[in-house]
């Protein structure tokens, strides 16, 4: 397996989010409020959306369903754009939004993350005031969990096959697993830092977390601001079958799950490629993928497969990727934009 910088794309402003869209274009968000459509390898802008108002935080791509247009949901301040991507228009702005939501409950509160459920009927979202929400798409109705984070919220995720549970991350360092019909939180991970051992590097940053993912079989990985990785196994469909479906995810317990040492600093971006292999991205841009394994008796393992670092980039803010490719985005030493993309080869 190996990984080769493909190509480097330049953006006025600091990319502040990725991700992937149709036929593998890149969707580019950056601070000073733009979205830019581009389809690499071309470094040409395809089209995009001029400033809408705040840093783009975090954007979700619904793609086309029967009848329906493909559409493209953007955060911004406290507020969630909903843009048509079948516009014959170059560049959109903000006026061209066929929605256009208030969900922040001050001008403080804005949004982080956003996450599609997998039928694409709704919006999970977090928020600086630690608020964990859903927006029903279809009623543009938004509700709010019961409980929150006592600090900023900055990931949410939609576990798979479980339409009503949804997973959190918060600065306060807690991983909070909600039942979204009822509001109510149904388990919880609170990450400490770990104790000093014999040679091990002892960071001076708290275990907030950074990002989450998950895996098409349930499994999680949390990055965390003090360089870890937790991956969960709790909640993993096992194909070996000697798991059976529970009534509700349980990954987050804590008998199940390993901790990994990734990075020197904060791991701003974790996510799955396949069912059995994540990458990590470190804010000052080191890369790397593990494969996961389970030993005889059940015991989950991790292994690193290779490792690099990104070239252009002083901070690293997002990272998006595919099966084969990863897109990281932040700004350069002389603060512009730029995004790399790499190609993951023998995958």
């Amino acid at each position: 397996m190996s990984v080769e910088l493909q190509t480097t794309i330049a953006v006025p402003s600091s990319v502040s989010a990725v991700s992937i869209g149709s036929e593998g274009s890149l969707i580019v968000g950056s601070a000073d409020g733009s979205v830019r459509w581009y389809e690499p390898p071309s470094t040409k802008v395809v089209k995009a959306i001029k400033p809408i108002g705040e840093e783009i935080a975090s954007m979700a791509w619904l793609p086309p369903k029967k009848a329906e247009s493909p559409t493209l949901w953007v955060a911004s301040g406290r507020r969630v754009l909903c843009f048509a991507l079948d516009s014959h228009k170059m560049i959109s702005t903000a006026q061209d939004a066929v929605a256009v939501l208030d969900i922040g409950e001050d001008d403080d509160d804005v949004l982080n993350e956003l996450n599609l459920s997998e039928n694409g009927k709704c919006l999970a979202f977090g928020s600086d005031s630690g608020a964990v929400g859903i927006v029903d798409l279809a009623s543009t109705v938004t509700t709010r969990m019961k409980n929150r984070h006592t600090t900023i919220c900055g990931s949410v995720k939609f576990i798979p096959d479980r339409p009503s549970e949804i997973v959190s991350g918060g600065y306060d360092s807690a991983v909070l697993h909600f039942d979204i019909g009822q509001g109510n939180i149904l388990s919880r991970y609170d990450i400490t830092t770990p104790t000093p051992s014999e040679g091990a590097t002892v960071s001076l940053s708290p275990p907030f977390v950074h990002s989450l993912s998950m895996s098409t079989t349930g499994l999680i990985v949390i990055g965390t601001a003090d360089g870890r990785v937790w991956l969960g196994g709790g909640g993993e469909k096992r194909p070996d079958g000697k798991k059976k479906r529970s009534r509700k995810w349980d990954g987050l317990r804590e008998d199940d799950g390993i901790w990994l040492q990734v990075a020197d600093g904060p791991v701003v971006s974790a996510a799955f490629t396949h069912a059995n292999r994540f990458l990590t991205c470190s804010l000052l841009g080191v890369l790397a993928e593990y494969s996961i394994s389970r030993d005889s008796d059940g015991k989950l393992s991790a292994t690193k497969n290779w490792n690099a670092s990104t070239k252009a980039l002083e901070k690293v803010n997002a990272m998006a990727v595919d099966h084969s490719r990863i897109m990281v985005g932040g700004f350069t030493k002389d603060g512009k934009g730029v995004v790399e993309v790499w190609q993951m080869d023998g995958q």
